[in-house]
Parts: C-alpha cells; sequence; structure tokens
C-alpha cells in the first residue's frame, strides 16, 4: 500500500495575509490552497474596506492602507509609501535589466507581474503528470522538445 504523502496527512487550517503575489499562486498549483480576499472600494481620496470576504487574491497590496486605519503615525505611512514607491522602481528596474523590452510599463498598468504564466502552468502539470521511470528516452527527448516549443 502506498505511503500517504506529507500533504494528504496534514490537516491543519492556516489563515495569513501576505503581499507576495506570488504566493497567491499557489492556489493554482496546490489544490487544498485557497484564496479570499477582503472586498475594497477605491476612489480617488479613499480606501473603503467592504467587510465582505470574496474568493480569489486581491489585485493589489493594502498593506499601507491597513496601517493608516491601524492609527500608525503620518510620518510612518509617508515614509512607508515612499520606501514602496522605491522598491517598486528598483524591482521594475531590475526586470528590466534581466529582460530586456519584456516589462512595458504601458502593458502593466502598475500591475505586479506574476511569477507564472499559464502557458508555465501548463508545462509544470505535464511535467507532473509523467512518469519518467517509465520514460523511454527518445520520449523524453521528444516530450522535452515539445515543452521547449510550449515555452518559446
Amino acid at each position: 500500500m502506498p505511503r500517504p504523502t506529507s500533504s494528504s496527512r496534514t490537516r491543519a487550517r492556516t489563515l495569513f495575509a501576505t503581499h507576495y503575489h506570488e504566493l497567491t499562486e499557489l492556489a493554482d498549483l496546490l489544490p487544498a490552497v485557497k484564496n479570499v480576499h477582503v472586498s475594497v472600494k477605491e476612489t480617488p481620496n479613499e480606501i473603503v474596506f467592504l467587510r465582505h470576504v470574496e474568493p480569489g487574491s486581491a489585485s493589489k497590496s493594502y498593506g499601507i492602507e491597513v496601517a493608516r486605519l491601524a492609527g500608525l503615525p503620518r510620518s510612518v505611512i509617508e515614509r512607508a509609501r515612499e520606501v514602496l514607491k522605491k522598491h517598486e522602481q528598483s524591482e521594475h528596474e531590475l526586470s528590466e535589466r534581466l529582460s530586456p523590452g519584456a516589462f512595458d510599463a504601458a502593458s502593466t498598468n502598475g500591475q505586479q507581474q506574476v511569477l507564472f504564466t499559464p502557458i508555465d502552468r501548463e508545462v509544470l502539470e505535464r511535467l507532473r503528470a509523467t512518469d519518467l521511470d517509465q520514460l523511454k528516452p527518445i520520449d523524453a527527448l521528444t516530450l522535452l522538445a515539445d515543452l521547449k516549443k510550449q515555452i518559446s
């Protein structure tokens, strides 16, 4: 009888908040992971948390707004906004250096880029579904060629 994996034995329920959108993508890869977020209404001058939980991940981080609502001093909030702006700028510059032209500012509308594209997920799923122990060398080469075409 096959031994259960640690993920099938663990029944822990965990709730955490993250500003790393890459982590929210785990829900696409792991069936037991679910994302939820609090709905938000944004106006030019205000952000209102609507106290309604919806499925899926948030479109962006509201950490600074939560800190503002929690009553942190204005000087701390302003400094956090400065640090965030510098961080986003350096992140964009690094991405541009690593992949010139891949991140057109006009196409991102200020949204954080995702770590995996849908085609990457397809490649990952195909690799997971492949029984490498039963794969003949020629089939492995064919599979690699197909996957390379898929991500090119």
